[in-house]
């Protein structure tokens, strides 16, 4: 019998993370073969993550162009995929959370009959306008898997509640903690010179960050907040590893300037993103992937969002929602900041997020679909 051939489709820099494991242990395989495709949705910082975690895709589809709106990047995916997919003849693809990568190879792949395996899936906000678009995208890839990858129980029942069959659904974890934890053993150096200089003296930290296509209006409150905060605490520094997004930037940025103890500097390379996040304090932040990060380091996070789709960690009390209204923003850290016993509950808290084998669960659940396997016992957090 012919391996089967699985083919792993990402583009942007969260989705390289969080399939990095799982290519790895595909390639590994010998029960399975892995066809790595890159649509190149963010280039520059995607490059880094595959020389990091050593992955070469066998198809770069280069699909980013400035000023690209959302129809004409998704467009652009699914005609250059269909030609990959033609050529190569996946009996499945993995396609990874809610990016618009990730639906548009979906959608490819079912208009070719292409079994769609979903890794992350089953998050839901309930509202199909927050976050935009990715409420959206992983909706409708819900509705076209054949095998669902949940990162937890919560995720699961979601999945339930839309029809969705148990015997179709795993709970994995989220293979975001495996890259995690594989990084946190790095031997990481900060390129820039102000970031070494904080882990030299260790200054207290606290980590920023923001680029939520629903927030942009917001960000002014974000930056005054932060400004604030920065004005209060001086033996504080706030690093805000500013999106590249031009839109972010402009919105965020002039509520910042001028604080000394305010450290704006592009974005990191992953191994220095997550040492920056581990000589934290805490974090603020609109990011999805950091709610999960974090908390496997002990930090805890304040959440600029009305809502979130990974309500566990919220739930395990080491995240908190806190919304884009100035003052809620600024009154939570303040009391992250000052009362200690506060902090080290949100610090202690348990991780609901993964234990570092959620790959393994991932490729033992693929091979059970083929035939080739058992799956293991579903995540279930410690």
């Amino acid at each position: 019998m012919t391996a089967p051939k699985i083919m792993t489709v990402f583009g942007t820099r969260p989705e390289a993370i969080k399939v990095a494991p799982v290519i790895g242990l595909l390639n590994s395989s010998h029960k399975l073969l892995s066809i790595t495709v890159s649509t190149g949705q963010h280039r520059e910082m995607l490059e880094q993550v595959n020389r990091m975690f050593g992955i070469v895709p066998d198809f770069d589809l280069n699909i980013m162009a400035h000023g690209q709106g959302l129809n004409g990047l998704i467009g652009k995916a699914i005609e250059r995929l269909d030609l990959v997919l033609s050529d190569t003849a996946p009996d499945a693809i993995i396609v990874q959370g809610d990016t618009s990568t990730a639906a548009a190879a979906a959608f490819a792949a079912f208009n070719r009959s292409v079994p769609v395996i979903h890794l992350e899936a089953g998050l839901r906000t309930g509202d199909k306008l927050s976050p935009f678009p990715e409420e959206g995208n992983r909706k409708l890839i819900g509705q076209l898997a054949e095998l669902h990858l949940a990162p937890t129980s919560g995720a699961r029942e979601n999945l339930v509640q839309e029809g969705v069959s148990r015997d179709d659904i795993c709970v994995t974890g989220n293979t975001v903690i495996d890259s995690l934890l594989t990084a946190a053993q790095w031997n990481t150096n900060f390129s820039i010179p102000e970031l070494a200089a904080l882990e030299v003296e260790q200054k207290r930290i606290v980590m920023v960050t923001t680029h939520r296509r629903e927030n942009i209006r917001a960000m002014a409150n974000i930056g005054n907040a932060v400004r604030r905060l920065s004005e209060c605490f001086e033996d504080i520094v706030f690093v805000l590893p500013a999106h590249l997004n031009p839109e972010v930037r402009k919105a965020i940025l002039p509520h910042l300037s001028g604080r000394r103890n305010v450290l704006v500097i592009d974005p990191l390379p992953y191994d220095q993103f997550t040492k920056l996040m581990s000589i934290s304090d805490f974090v603020l932040t609109d990011s999805g992937g950091v709610q999960e990060e974090a908390p496997s380091l002990g930090k805890p996070v304040l959440v600029m969002r009305n809502d979130t789709e990974r309500p566990e960690a919220v739930a395990a009390g080491t995240v908190q929602l806190v919304g884009v209204n100035e003052e809620t923003i600024f009154a939570n850290a303040v009391r992250l900041i000052q009362d200690r016993s506060v902090y080290r509950t949100m610090a202690n808290a348990v991780n609901p997020y993964g234990d570092g084998r959620a790959a393994e669960r991932t490729v033992a659940a693929i091979q059970q679909y083929f035939g080739l396997g058992s799956r293991m016992r579903d995540f279930t957090p410690a």
